[in-house]
């Protein structure tokens, strides 16, 4: 493709291991153009020039790539499963998940209904199939039979402290399912000071992988939780008392 922004996406892509298609990359030229159109009527990001919203939103978003030994392991990792992305904000990283394996089966969760309603453009203007945005504040809808653990997977990025973090998303996910958590350097202390909320919440870290987003010194963390057991009803606590009161 000759559009030199787009390459811009496309070389970072294949820095991670990761090789997009035209549409794709269509796909995120007009995710981004929406983004910036919108930005001005509320507040999405203070992130907004192509080669910053490349790194750091898609490519960010994507990094979990780098979890797994190869790119077609990552893809059966999330083919046909379902992912909750808990306040996704602007649909980050569940949009560019889902434009990455059409397979996956998204909810994007936001407590605002604006935002709701750009992440439901944006997936109509995209032609995605099986993503839905929901509007609610996550304690209360962890709480509704359709989304309490039943989901393969939940995710979050920049949300809260992981201790917070665990108890907003961990009760979405299916026993035997996995929480994937976006973080920065600093997620050895916020695993540090987890423990005692993962054993409540009936989970365990599986791996946790640092890195460098391509050319840059942005540090990053994804660590990914697994769901060994069910939990307790009283989870999450309600609205505002997971932050003040981290478990």
């Amino acid at each position: 493709m000759n559009n030199p922004e787009i390459n811009i996406l496309d070389e970072k892509a294949k820095e991670i291991g990761i090789t997009l298609s035209k549409r794709q990359l269509c796909q995120f030229y007009t995710y981004f153009e929406l983004l910036v159109e919108w930005n001005e009527k509320i507040n999405l990001t203070a992130i907004t020039k192509w080669e910053d919203v490349v790194l750091k939103h898609f490519i960010d978003s994507l990094s979990i790539v780098k979890c797994f030994n190869s790119f077609d392991e990552f893809t059966n990792f999330f083919k046909g499963k379902t992912l909750a992305d808990i306040g996704t904000g602007a649909g980050f990283p569940g949009i560019p998940l889902k434009i990455l394996v059409p397979e996956l089966n998204v909810t994007l969760m936001d407590s605002l209904e604006k935002r709701v309603n750009f992440l439901n453009l944006v997936c109509k203007e995209l032609e995605l199939d099986n993503i839905v945005a929901v509007h609610g504040r996550v304690e209360d809808l962890a709480r509704l039979e359709q989304y309490r653990e039943n989901f393969d997977y939940s995710t979050a990025r920049a949300v809260a402290a992981l201790p917070v973090l665990s108890e907003y998303c961990i009760p979405f996910v299916k026993v035997g399912g996995c929480f994937i958590a976006y973080k920065s350097e600093k997620a050895p202390d916020e695993l540090e000071a987890s423990k005692k909320a993962l054993s409540i919440l009936g989970s365990k870290v599986n791996r946790c992988i640092n890195f460098l987003l391509p050319d840059s010194d942005l540090n990053r963390t994804i660590i990914m939780i697994d769901k060994v057991s069910a939990v307790s009803p009283k989870y999450p606590r309600k609205a505002g008392v997971p932050s003040r009161k981290p478990l």
